[in-house]
């Protein structure tokens, strides 16, 4: 990794012996090291591989990392999962297990792709190398999502495109794809009657022209692509890869518009709610407090789940970016600065979607809850999309809206697939590095064409059952792994140093305590939460028959495989006794590990001065 040049230098006629200077070879600047008679040696350090890609500013990073955690997760999951658990009453759990979970995974990750600047597959070989199959696992987790997660992006596209007209498409029933159910329920019509059985325009343009569900009986048949959401996918994936093609400095950039759209939206449509007939319903609706619900399992493992997929650790993005840091520089800090501006947006997004939803209720002439029903996509593109038609200027509110769910979601795709291209280009650097723009170009297209099943009209059951089982169970295992990992094998005292050597002070009893007792029982905690109550999948009028369990699970499986069959391929493949090659893959030498940081400075010199 570093090539060592050792120089004796000693005896008369030497600048040593003159009381002159010798020049440090390779200084770069002239740099010059007193001999005044004594035997001195100089030992120069240097780096054999490509120096490593940074970040051009510290806001680069800050708003990458907080596009990244900042999705469309807390625009509908979290507001919805705040009042279905009590309200305000939900802040309790929802903070406890942001402070004793969340965060300290959210600072481990970052002060892991920091120090050992490395990618998520390649860095085990400096933690512990039998665990190298959790970097694959993240890989092979990261496409799953990019299967179905930028589909979302691709319907708003289509509401976006839609949008551009004086009347928008959801607000009418005389369209070709409504049904005799539809009713034009705008706050003028006072003489329209809700029923039951009633479908707002909202509704139809979204699950019979968008999606074409009716289409489909099910995950038994999918049906034909839809050629209008494949153009609007495609587009999608083209920003997405001339955005991270170059690198960071590229998408560092990109985000500077992605990352800071979405909080100018929220604002405007924020102050918009709070205007609306109504908005105070949906305000008293989702902050009052219900304290008995907190006697309740169930509300405690949604604040573990939530606050564990809001903040983002486990996917190698927060290694990925880091590793692009300076190697000093203060992570602690942006740990605690990202995780909180991502659970103050989380809360503000309720009283962006609740305000609204107070408003409906108002008009509808029904309790809020009767509105609210709806959770995940469906909030976003039946609920919301109808309260913004309603709307003076909808045109405009409309364009806007879709704009920012478009820019959450494509945050996301950027730092998710950049921890994927980090992760290869780590682990295989002289095959990847200098054909980066050709690697991510065939990255881009696999997961469009793994996207095509979500494009068919059944494609809201596959992005369903992938939302469900294929990255949620196996992602959190991954992450248990991870955890046990670091603190237990490479050990906390040990990371702990590495964190002093790199920001200066070492870290307190409470991370100690949280990275080696509390983050692991948070993450078993939701493991077995789920284990113990699957969730009942179901979409629109469609149940998930017993088979699509199954189906899901191994979908999850198929990438956590990969962290036992690497263990047994790394000791087969390993020489020495079992005993050898189980400490030698579970213990990482300390003085290699040394020499290995001493690699990042471009010369490293030592002098041993002896008497001649």
């Amino acid at each position: 990794k570093a090539k060592c040049i050792g120089m004796l230098q000693e005896g008369p006629g030497t600048a040593a012996s003159s009381g002159g200077t010798a020049s440090v070879p390779g200084g770069g600047t002239g740099s010059t090291v007193p001999m005044g008679g004594l035997r001195t040696l100089v030992v120069q350090q240097t780096s054999l591989e490509r120096p490593r890609e940074t970040w051009s500013k510290k806001m680069d990073f800050l708003l990458s990392v907080i596009g990244y955690a900042v999705d469309l997760g807390n625009v509908w999951r979290f507001p919805y999962i705040c009042y279905q658990n009590g309200g305000g009453a939900f802040l309790l759990p929802y903070l406890l297990m942001a402070v004793f979970g969340g965060v300290p995974l959210f600072y481990m990750e970052l002060a892991l792709g920091q120090f050992h600047r490395s990618g998520c597959i390649s860095i085990w070989k400096h933690i512990c190398p039998i665990f190298k199959g959790i970097g694959f696992a993240i890989c092979i987790i990261a496409l799953y999502i990019a299967f179905y997660y930028n589909t979302i992006m691709a319907w708003a596209l289509y509401y976006l495109l839609s949008s551009f007209r004086p009347t928008l498409p959801w607000t009418t029933c005389t369209n070709s794809w409504n049904t005799a159910n539809c009713n034009r329920y705008m706050s003028s019509d006072h003489n329209v009657s809700w029923s039951n059985s009633s479908t707002s325009p909202a509704e139809e343009f979204y699950t019979r022209q968008v999606l074409q569900v009716h289409l489909s009986p099910g995950l038994h048949q999918l049906g034909s692509v839809s050629w209008q959401l494949a153009l609007c996918l495609l587009f999608i994936f083209t920003i997405v890869y001339f955005s991270i093609w170059k690198g960071v400095k590229m998408s560092g950039k990109v985000v500077w518009v992605t990352a800071t759209f979405p909080y100018l939206v929220l604002l405007v449509l924020l102050i918009r709610g709070a205007t609306l007939p109504g908005a105070w319903r949906g305000v008293v609706f989702y902050l009052k407090p219900d304290w008995e619900k907190l006697l309740s399992t169930t509300v405690w493992i949604d604040a573990a789940a939530q606050i564990f997929f809001s903040l983002g650790p486990g996917f190698g993005v927060l290694l990925a970016f880091a590793s692009y840091n300076p190697f000093h520089n203060n992570c602690y800090k942006d740990a605690l600065l990202t995780s909180s501006v991502n659970c103050l947006t989380s809360f503000l997004s309720g009283f962006v979607i609740f305000t609204v939803l107070g408003y409906m209720a108002e008009m509808r002439q029904q309790d809020v809850d009767a509105v609210a029903k709806d959770a995940g996509p469906s909030l976003l593109f039946i609920i919301y999309a109808e309260a913004i038609a309603n709307m003076p200027a909808a045109t405009f509110f409309a364009i806007i809206f879709f704009l920012m769910i478009i820019m959450l979601g494509l945050d996301s795709t950027f730092a998710g697939l950049e921890g994927v291209i980090t992760a290869m280009l780590d682990e295989f650097p002289h095959i990847l590095v200098k054909r980066r723009e050709w690697f991510v170009f065939g990255l881009v297209c696999v997961c469009y064409l793994g996207a095509l099943s979500t494009l068919t009209y059944g494609g809201a059951f596959v992005v369903k059952l992938f939302e469900e089982y294929a990255t949620g169970p196996a992602v959190i295992t991954v992450v248990l792994l991870e955890v046990i990992a670091v603190s237990w094998f490479y050990g906390t005292n040990r990371f702990c140093n590495d964190i002093q050597v790199m920001l200066g002070f070492y870290p307190g009893f409470f991370w100690k305590v949280c990275w080696v007792a509390i983050c692991p029982c948070f993450l078993l905690f939701i493991i077995i939460s789920f284990l113990a109550f699957p969730p009942e999948v179901r979409l629109f009028d469609y149940h998930y028959p017993p088979w699509t369990t199954v189906l899901g699970y191994c979908i999850g499986v198929s990438s956590f495989i990969c962290v036992p069959a690497y263990m047994v391929y790394h000791l087969l493949n390993a020489r020495g006794t079992f005993k050898q090659v189980l400490y030698i893959s579970t213990t990482i030498n300390v003085m290699c590990s040394f020499l290995f940081k001493a690699s990042f400075s471009s010369y490293s010199i030592l002098l041993l001065h002896m008497l001649s």
